[in-house]
């Protein structure tokens, strides 16, 4: 098979191996050959956060609402296996150009801080293929849009995809992330006609991988990247272009 048919996204890492949303996560999902990454991001107390609920007890030895705490208290909080929650500019200096990465917007008020970082960032090198901003809050993906033209787009919709590539048209995005229960061969042609990338999330299993493969989708989104890569060659696409 090509390798670059169908790309590889580690969902918040590697989090089959890891805890979600952790250093340790994101290093496995590099070190299992992951092409990019997805991490879900707060803006709390100042900081942009990864971390994907609202609230701390599931991933956390903490509890409550992530937005009652400052930064000094969550980063005191186990989040699995001795890791600390990190911080946005630490998963970008983790993955180091090695893999492309999504951002996913979180809670309210994300979108500037975001925009802010990512330009910050292109200084480093971080060219605009390698970075993904979505959102199921498409009026923050409205706002990214405003700002910075230049930044990448995914659209999530969560339910079946009714108009989903129409919505995604309309906000000058790259790419639609839909839900694994209601893809189907339509909606995938459906956004390719309209020029736009379609990812899918959560796709674990062989078989469903290859199902997606079968609909003709640009990429997952996996708990497990080797499930995904032992079916490609490996020679490394970095990168959402």
């Amino acid at each position: 098979m090509d390798g670059t048919k169908l790309l590889c996204i580690g969902h918040r890492g590697a989090m089959g191996h890891a805890p979600e949303n952790t250093l340790l996560s994101f290093r496995k999902a590099l070190g299992l050959g992951a092409q990019c990454v997805e991490g879900d991001v707060y803006f709390v107390d100042g900081r942009l956060l990864v971390i994907h609920d609202d609230r701390l007890d599931r991933t956390t030895n903490g509890s409550g609402h992530l937005q009652d705490h400052d930064f000094e208290y969550l980063r005191s909080l186990d989040a699995g296996n001795g890791e600390k929650i990190p911080t946005l500019e630490e998963l970008f200096e983790t993955i180091n150009l090695k893999a492309g990465v999504n951002i996913e917007l979180k809670g309210p008020g994300t979108a500037r801080s975001v925009v802010d970082f990512i330009n910050a960032r292109r200084k480093d090198g971080w060219d605009d293929d390698l970075i993904l901003v979505s959102s199921f809050n498409h009026r923050e993906l409205e706002a990214v849009r405003r700002m910075d033209p230049h930044i990448g787009l995914g659209v999530l919709i969560a339910g079946p995809p009714v108009d989903a590539a129409a919505i995604a048209v309309g906000l000058g995005a790259y790419s639609v992330h839909l839900s694994l229960k209601f893809v189907d061969h339509t909606v995938v042609e459906d956004a390719h006609l309209r020029g736009l990338r379609v990812f899918v999330f959560t796709v674990n299993d062989p078989d469903d991988i290859r199902r997606m493969e079968a609909f003709g989708v640009d990429g997952v989104f996996t708990n497990y990247p080797e499930r995904v890569l032992q079916h490609y060659k490996t020679e490394r696409i970095i990168g959402w272009g």
